[in-house]
């Protein structure tokens, strides 16, 4: 059975006292839940999250890495550093990282094989423009993405991945696709991973929705049959809004 995720992408948001004060918020307000609760602090205060959750089950997660071990890429983290202090999750292919970072397919396709040949969990994330949605091209666009950078993977890496659809006019906007919009993404999603790798595969994704989750939404969202769970953004800087989401799932 697939795993129900809440993964809060916290951005570049929050000093070390903010992320500390956080955490312990949460940790302390964390409901009893069958879901997987995951944060995604800024790389700067990864160590002190992995510290201040050593008695949580709240996971800890990267919002990026590089592709290579090591070498001359200033300012860059690879998988090596971030498994040294235990953070074996990473979210990759975010939309501002393709946006503002210029990161294409091929390239999301090497931070993937990456963070495989390391064991780490990756949060994949794709999802369609405005234009895109607007003129019916959002099937053929996320098709596309999931393919580029995902379908020249062995069936077995499929277990250590999570999908995160993500609308972009949808992120940071207040604007959110509707239960149906969602579950009609996440249900051809399935279907897309189905037909090349077979049902079973596809069954046992778990396909996250990102785009504008809030309390008051949050529970109508999850409670499509295709949608795992959440990729949160702004909700999850606020610790009643993200425990609200929590248990909405």
């Amino acid at each position: 059975m697939r795993k129900k995720i809440v993964a809060g992408n916290w951005k570049m948001n929050n000093n070390l006292e903010q992320t500390e004060a956080l955490l312990s918020e949460l940790s302390a307000k964390l409901p009893d839940t069958h879901a997987e609760v995951v944060v995604a602090p800024t790389f700067v205060n990864l160590a002190a999250a992995q510290r201040n959750l050593q008695s949580s089950s709240i996971k800890v997660a990267a919002q990026n890495m590089h592709f290579a071990e090591n070498g001359a890429y200033t300012g860059e983290i690879s998988a090596d550093m971030l498994l040294n202090i235990y953070v074996d999750t990473v979210i990759l292919g975010h939309s501002e990282r393709r946006a503002y970072f210029g990161e294409d397919d091929a390239l999301l396709s090497k931070k993937v094989q990456a963070a495989l040949e390391k064991d780490m969990t990756i949060i994949f994330c794709f999802g369609e423009e405005l234009e895109e949605r607007k003129s019916g091209n959002h099937f053929s666009v996320v098709e596309s993405q999931l393919k580029n950078a995902l379908f020249d993977l062995d069936a077995a890496a499929w277990k250590d991945i999570v999908l995160a659809y993500e609308p972009v006019w949808a992120i940071g906007t207040g604007e959110t696709a509707s239960p149906e919009q969602a579950q009609e993404m996440h249900a051809f999603i399935r279907k897309t991973i189905a037909d090349s790798y077979g049902a079973d595969i596809a069954d046992e994704v778990s396909i996250l929705y990102g785009g504008s989750v809030k309390p008051g939404n949050a529970g109508d969202i999850f409670g499509k049959p295709d949608v795992d769970g959440g990729l949160i953004g702004g909700a999850s800087l606020k610790a009643d809004d993200f425990i609200a989401i929590i248990k909405a799932i």
